[in-house]
């Protein structure tokens, strides 16, 4: 595997939304979300993760996503491309884009839908890593792609692919976690995907965040990894649970409905717009989440 600087793909790195106007990518709010996690203390941002909707976006809107990205941060903060897709030669397309776009590391999604024997995931992740050198991660959300990667699977995947580094990790499997680390090393990258585990998969050594939350509050979620990671447990095991009913709140519908919604009533972006099937929250999640914004001290209108 190949190795990595001590302070590379560590961190909170951000799933952005995508925000639109009037149906299309609003590139320029974009490029202010990427400026706002490098001003308030991001550790990098993830282009094209489950938050953005990248099921609704084109190939050339998604490759265009992470130009933006690339060129705001400017070497100043981690860039991440999710360029997966169920197809094959859609995966291949947003991959090599993203290499020469020069982005710091690739997170391909298990192929969804297909169902695909463990065999098929160690061959197309091979013939993927075949495509650069970039540091590839896989995204396992097996809740969304109907697939799961076995720790064996991850295993012979990194004796093909030697720039195979880690993964994202969307499951509350937490035994899946350990047996990995165990397996591959404390070096390699785990990734925490689902906000309400990210003070105890940190805890067992994953090496940060990939939270829809850091959408609303970059600089909190950046604080509770910085704090677990020095070994002040007491310190980030207060910040997890400062955090956790904005934690919980990225659930009560499907993500990023709520987060976008919120996202707009603190003015990070200026429209709340999905594209279908994705549809706005609901009045009376719209009350819930006005309610969790007052209570947590974001919304004092």
């Amino acid at each position: 595997m190949t190795t990595l600087a001590a302070d590379a793909l560590r961190g909170s790195i951000t799933p952005l939304i995508t925000p639109f106007r009037n149906g299309e990518v609003d590139y320029d709010t974009y490029a202010a979300l990427v400026e706002r996690h490098v001003a308030e203390g991001g550790h990098g941002v993830l282009v094209n993760g489950t938050s953005a909707e990248p099921s609704t976006l084109t190939v050339d809107e998604r490759n265009r996503l992470v130009r933006v990205a690339v060129e705001v941060a400017k070497g100043r903060t981690q860039i991440v491309a999710a360029t997966g897709s169920q197809s094959f030669a859609e995966t291949a397309a947003l991959t090599d884009f993203a290499a020469k776009a020069d982005v710091d590391a690739l997170l391909i999604v298990t192929p969804y839908y297909i169902r695909p024997p463990q065999r098929g995931l160690v061959e197309y992740y091979a013939a993927l890593g075949s495509r650069s050198d970039i540091p590839l991660m896989i995204y396992h959300i097996p809740v969304r792609t109907a697939v799961n990667v076995e720790p064996q699977t991850l295993v012979e995947i990194s004796e093909r692919v030697p720039h195979f580094v880690g993964m994202k990790h969307a499951s509350t499997d937490l035994a899946f976690v350990s047996d990995c680390l165990a397996r591959l090393g404390p070096d390699f990258r785990i990734f925490v995907g689902l906000e309400e585990l990210s003070f105890p998969m940190l805890a067992l050594g994953a090496c940060g965040l990939m939270n829809a939350v850091g959408n609303l509050v970059p600089g909190p979620v950046a604080r509770l990894y910085e704090t677990t990671a020095a070994g002040d447990l007491d310190t980030g095991r207060r910040a997890h649970y400062e955090l956790l009913e904005l934690n919980r709140a990225v659930f009560w519908d499907t993500n990023p409905i709520p987060i976008k919604y919120m996202a707009k009533r603190l003015g990070i972006i200026p429209r709340n717009e999905h594209r279908l099937p994705m549809v706005p929250a609901t009045p009376e999640l719209e009350r819930r989440l006005d309610a969790l914004l007052r209570s947590t001290g974001l919304l004092r209108d």
